[in-house]
């Protein structure tokens, strides 16, 4: 009765199974892998927010099919005003224009800005590379648009880079893109600019698009914490003792001219606003092929016309609110980074692997038994959940993804919690 492409295994996993019968005991659980920033006693302008979604232009009906022209410029001057403040040099790709609001296709969530883009450069079967380790959403999305992926590997030396030579033996006749995060989900890593370069020497040998998620672009972490490893701290036996100044100066690909790009973000991370729905995908490339595929992406936005009006009006505002929630994320960032650094001090068998932006830390831990078997015991002795690295397809065991936005008092008991745990079986 079903189609194919739905045919997934929808039985809850052992590590499910395993949190819901601890908390189901009522057991307080700490997790640490908190992903709803809604959730974790962030302070909003709910005044502000609230507010904007009371505007009387909501009651016309203005169907434009890309959204409002008002909510596209000020998607268009976030990231004028990102180059303001430190992204434009050498290394940028935006230009002193700026992004061209027509350029841009708003969304309800990046998840439906995948789709569209799947849709566009994919008949079914076509193939798609995406990094490996990563977030897995990219898998239920490539089964609904009738996609293939093929993974290519990030490797890890001294920090995160593109195995290039893997991503060469990916292409096959169907390959019709690549998929880069930047910064990566969960590993931190952003793309750098020689990256940047390579990536587009490679499409442009291919003739492939670059879909590009940016919705951690604005979660860079500095030097000074995203250099700091625990064997650096061992070195000297004391953590660093202050949080270093929060600072947003990774480029971003919405300026890329040198191959067909699709670039998606949106207010989930932005703004720290999930529940908004508001999103976008925006396209740059040589004049001719980004404006044929323009005309194909309005035609597709116009089928579904899935944005709200009153979510649309709202967006200048609730990009605003950017600002006061980026500190207090960033902020907490660091603060459990630090304390991380400064419990991994105190013990040889895990270290944490660097990070340069986003949300997530790596925990390299010993490999005594598989991660998800880690995983169920930590949540069912210690009561502490986190994510074993299998979620992310990291090439073996030995990984756990932790949430840096928990709670700074959780985030602190769970990790001594694991740490307690793994170091009494080495």
């Amino acid at each position: 009765m079903f189609s194919e492409r739905t045919n997934w295994r929808l039985a809850q996993n052992r590590f499910t199974q395993a949190v819901e019968e601890v908390r189901a005991r009522g057991v307080r659980v700490l997790d640490l892998t908190a992903s709803n920033p809604t959730r974790v006693g962030l302070e909003y302008d709910s005044e502000a927010i609230l507010g904007a979604l009371r505007s009387e232009r909501a009651m016309d009906y203005d169907p434009q099919a890309k959204g409002l022209l008002s909510a596209r410029e000020a998607v268009a001057r976030y990231y004028c005003e990102r180059c303001s403040r430190g992204e434009r040099d050498a290394a940028s790709n935006v230009s002193a224009d700026g992004v061209d609001p027509e350029r841009i296709v708003l969304t309800t969530s990046t998840s439906e800005g995948y789709s569209y883009v799947f849709r566009l450069l994919c008949n079914a079967g076509d193939e798609l590379v995406v990094p490996k380790p990563s977030y897995p959403l990219f898998e239920f999305l490539a089964d609904l648009q009738d996609v293939t992926l093929v993974p290519y590997p990030l490797i890890y030396d001294h920090g995160w880079q593109i195995d290039f030579h893997s991503l060469e033996k990916a292409v096959t006749v169907r390959t019709r893109g690549v998929v880069v995060v930047h910064p990566n989900n969960p590993t931190g890593s952003y793309v750098h600019a020689e990256e940047m370069r390579l990536l587009n020497q490679f499409c442009r040998a291919h003739s492939l698009a670059l879909i590009v998620d940016e919705v951690f672009l604005d979660y860079a972490l500095p030097s000074e914490i995203s250099v700091a490893n625990t064997v650096e701290l061992r070195s000297t036996g004391q953590p660093k003792a202050a949080v270093p100044t929060f600072s947003s100066a990774a480029p971003s690909f919405v300026g890329n001219q040198d191959v067909l790009t699709f670039t998606l973000s949106g207010l989930s991370k932005i703004s720290a606003l999930p529940q908004m729905k508001i999103a976008w995908v925006v396209t740059s490339g040589r004049a001719e092929q980004a404006a044929a595929a323009m005309g194909r992406l309005e035609v597709i936005a116009d089928t579904y016309l899935s944005m709200n009006a009153p979510v649309q009006w709202a967006v200048p505002v609730m990009l605003e609110q950017r600002e006061r929630i980026q500190r207090q994320l960033m902020e907490r960032v660091q603060r459990n980074l630090a304390e991380l650094d400064r419990q991994l001090a105190g013990q040889k068998a895990c270290a944490r692997l660097i990070s340069e932006g986003g949300w997530y830390a790596v925990m390299r831990v010993p490999v005594t038994q598989s991660d998800e078997e880690l995983a169920i015991e930590l949540v069912r002795e210690k009561s502490v959940l986190v994510h074993p690295g299998h979620f992310y397809d990291f090439p073996s065991d030995g990984y756990l993804v932790l949430s840096l936005i928990t709670a700074e008092t959780e985030f602190k008991e769970g990790i001594a919690r694991v740490l307690e745990n793994v170091n009494s079986t080495n």
